[in-house]
């Protein structure tokens, strides 16, 4: 036992510093990339993330499976994303391409990492501002859904882990209304092997699961009571490893 809680910590260890070391490397390597257009920062983004992938694969064992790609339209559609932990955040772009990703306002702020976020286009949402701060996520929204991009939220706001429970904000039944898109629910089970706030990451097959899009033009409560009933039932089966 004691032999297999150290060399778990010893991977976890090894995972950690390849992850956040290369990326504080790159994150000066590649700072004349931010005068690049936005699609060229873009491509810039999924390369590097699509190294850390790498690095999870072959120095931490974690590999992910995606369930229901085909329920992702072509077009321009909300993606409601369970939010388990940081794993989620670093897919997003390899999922979709291009995707704009509504995240709190203070994350441009962060020195260098903060830049090319800002630079990729995500869309900022000052949680404090009220009605001027939803008034910017909406004009953002509308750029991105008329450029075909898919818009990316967590609709519980925050990071939940498997088995806790935590309302689901306003924000995407706000979007859903606006945008007149279809809700693509997208559950997962990142936080078995990835937990929030935890050193410790266990190797495994972190499952996506996409579920049957929303479709536009229902009322805000039936959207919203449709968008969680899903999501919760998909994500408590995905909790127990069952597909």
């Amino acid at each position: 036992m004691a032999y297999a809680h150290m060399k778990s910590g010893l991977r976890s260890l090894a995972l950690n510093v390849a992850l956040y070391g290369w990326t504080a490397f790159l994150c000066f390597a590649l700072l004349g990339t931010l005068v690049l257009p936005r699609r060229g920062m873009t491509s810039v983004v999924r390369m590097w993330l699509a190294q850390l992938a790498w690095i999870e694969r072959h120095i931490g064992g974690i590999t992910c499976r995606v369930i229901g790609r085909d329920y992702v339209p072509a077009a321009a559609c909300i993606i409601a994303a369970k939010h388990q932990s940081v794993w989620e955040t670093f897919k997003l772009h390899l999922l979709f391409g291009d995707p704009a990703i509504v995240l709190k306002e203070e994350l441009l702020d962060i020195p260098l990492w903060g830049w090319y976020v800002r630079r990729a286009g995500m869309i900022p949402i000052d949680r404090g501002g009220h009605a001027h701060a939803l008034v910017r996520m909406m004009e953002a929204a509308h750029k991105a859904a008329d450029a075909g991009r898919k818009i990316v939220i967590f609709p519980q706001g925050t990071r939940v882990a498997p088995g806790e429970k935590w309302p689901y904000k306003s924000g995407v039944a706000a979007l859903y209304q606006e945008l007149n898109l279809p809700v693509v629910p997208m559950a997962l089970n990142s936080g078995l092997l990835w937990p929030k706030n935890s050193f410790i990451k266990k190797p495994g097959v972190i499952t996506v699961e996409f579920l049957p899009p929303i479709p536009p033009g229902l009322p805000r409560d039936e959207m919203m009571m449709r968008l969680k009933e899903q999501l919760e039932v998909a994500t408590e089966r995905l909790a127990e490893n069952r597909v």
